[in-house]
């Protein structure tokens, strides 16, 4: 755990370094381009939070373990902490460019909505006390939801919009500067990913652990 910390923390300040001062500053946006270094790294690291959850709901649902349900959920929290990241630093990005805030463009709008039913997960989760159904509707859940996140990142290319689309077929829209730290600022992301995920599971596994022994005794 120790090392993972140090790790994480170590690639953030390299990654910061290099956002303010390796890469040059883009030439239309100004400054303002620089929270793009964070906002494709936590919305693809939000894509694996919600992919990691349908994995594991699968597996939940195939073998019934609870160690899945557990991976599952936590999985899902950070993905929906991640998408919040992602539509905050978005509005960010887009008041000085678009001058608005938000605006119902397609990759806005399905973002929203990944949002919204990851969110309702949550409330899912917490709505229903019986554990086996709990885990079972939640699964499902996990599993129907992750349909939008192909849409998302899709939906600059299916439909027509405003948001920029920097990740094309054949190429990256970016100087080489701006690809090495783009490339840094990810590792950084999904090693706090790695991170958020070994501690969320350690605290529910505990917390299972202390509801077990607490059965016990009232028992």
């Amino acid at each position: 755990m120790k090392t993972l910390v140090a790790v994480t923390a170590s690639l953030f300040l390299v990654a910061i370094y290099m956002i303010f001062f390796y890469t040059p500053t883009e030439a239309v946006m100004g400054i303002v381009q620089k929270i793009f270094y964070f906002h494709l790294p936590i919305a693809f690291s939000g894509f694996f939070s919600f992919f990691v959850a349908f994995i594991c709901a699968i597996l939940y649902l195939i073998k019934k373990e609870k160690r899945w349900d557990i991976y599952s959920a936590s999985s899902v929290e950070i993905g929906v902490m991640l998408t919040t990241l992602v539509l905050i630093t978005g509005s960010l990005w887009a008041r000085p460019i678009w001058n608005t805030w938000w605006t119902w463009d397609p990759r806005l709008t399905t973002a929203l909505i990944l949002w919204l039913i990851y969110a309702a997960y949550l409330i899912l989760r917490m709505s229903i006390e019986q554990e086996g159904k709990r885990a079972s509707f939640c699964a499902v859940m996990a599993i129907i939801g992750f349909v939008d996140v192909p849409i998302v990142f899709f939906s600059a290319r299916l439909w027509r919009t405003i948001h920029p689309v920097v990740l094309q077929k054949d190429k990256i829209a970016l100087a080489s500067s701006m690809k090495l730290t783009l490339l840094v600022s990810m590792i950084a992301f999904f090693a706090l990913w790695a991170l958020l995920f070994k501690l969320r599971t350690k605290n529910l596994f505990l917390n299972e652990r202390i509801n077990k022994i607490n059965n016990t005794m009232n028992q």
